[in-house]
């Protein structure tokens, strides 16, 4: 590619997750399989929550919105990377790796945010119970998701932005299986200090702050728990929280490795890996995290698809 500035490139080529032609098929099923059971798994939360009236409490709202993010987050990667596990040529438009890029970073905020804004819902549920309906009103959850995706908006048209006024001259090889910001900034060869301040300022405003939000919940929760009287109290109040504090390690461990490391240490095949599995397989397991041990949920889908026929003892 002749040098110039990035109105001259019209297209990048996905280098993938490998380049050994006898690994592409049995990825290929592999990743088929984990998408299925993402659109299965979170449309299937999407639906017991819409239908079942005794979901339709604050928490179960959030859970619904979490899992429409995480549905959304894998189909905006998976169909691209399977089709590229076919062809010979794995190339992106320009536009659609912009559009790419976008979209990925309105849905990794959306599930930062998210899971703090769940996080302070169980803090008000189990240190405010009385007040809990009041605190938690249908119009500031409303208010609370709205505030998410801004937030997720307003972060992701920044650095979509600041990536691509950058300039691609020297190759247009993605070493990645999608558009993501640190091979974006890899295969530029501007200066990317900038870039690199921008993305450095608002992950960590929004992962740092969620993740702190969490902690600090919990740690009132723990400490609320801890002053229950009642062996079983403590232990429905721990059973509430478990599943949410197993989602908040997956995510933001990943993503905390991912973007706030220095520049130096970057390296391609360790980051695809956790790519892969912030990307593809946590929004795979949230599901599954919130259900199987969700006596709501199961008797929910229990009631759903037919009663004792099914059985959801797992």
């Amino acid at each position: 590619m002749e040098k110039g500035n990035h109105s001259e490139v019209t297209e990048f080529i996905l280098s993938g997750l490998t380049d050994r032609p006898e690994l592409q098929v049995p990825l290929f099923g592999v990743f088929l399989v984990i998408y299925g059971i993402t659109l299965v798994g979170n449309g299937g939360m999407i639906l017991l929550v819409t239908i079942d009236p005794r979901l339709h409490t604050p928490m179960y709202f959030f859970l619904c919105n979490l899992s429409f993010c995480d549905l959304c987050f894998s189909s905006i990667i998976s169909p691209k990377m399977l089709l590229n596990f076919l062809v010979e040529r794995k190339s992106i438009s320009y536009t659609a790796c912009a559009v790419q890029l976008n979209l990925s970073v309105v849905f990794t905020d959306v599930e930062c945010l998210l899971l703090a804004v769940m996080a302070y819902d169980r803090y008000v549920a189990i240190c405010n119970p009385l007040l809990y309906t009041v605190t938690m009103s249908r119009q500031l959850c409303n208010q609370l998701v709205a505030l998410v995706y801004a937030g997720g908006l307003v972060d992701s048209m920044i650095n979509t932005f600041f990536i691509f006024r950058l300039s691609f001259c020297s190759s247009n090889i993605i070493n990645h299986f999608f558009c993501d910001i640190p091979p974006l900034l890899a295969l530029s060869c501007s200066d990317t200090r900038n870039n690199e301040i921008v993305v450095f300022a608002f992950t960590s405003c929004i992962t740092v702050s969620s993740f702190v939000t969490v902690l600090l919940s919990y740690v009132y929760i723990i400490s609320t728990i801890l002053q229950i009287r009642s062996a079983e109290g403590r232990r429905k109040a721990f059973s509430t929280c478990t599943f949410h504090l197993t989602a908040v390690a997956l995510y933001f461990g990943t993503l905390l490795f991912m973007y706030l490391r220095p520049t130096y240490s970057y390296s391609m095949d360790t980051d695809k890996v956790a790519s892969v599995f912030y990307t593809l397989v946590i929004p795979m397991l949230n599901p599954l995290i919130y259900s199987l041990r969700n006596t709501e949920v199961k008797d929910a889908f229990r009631e759903v698809t037919g009663g004792s026929r099914v059985s959801l003892n797992l």
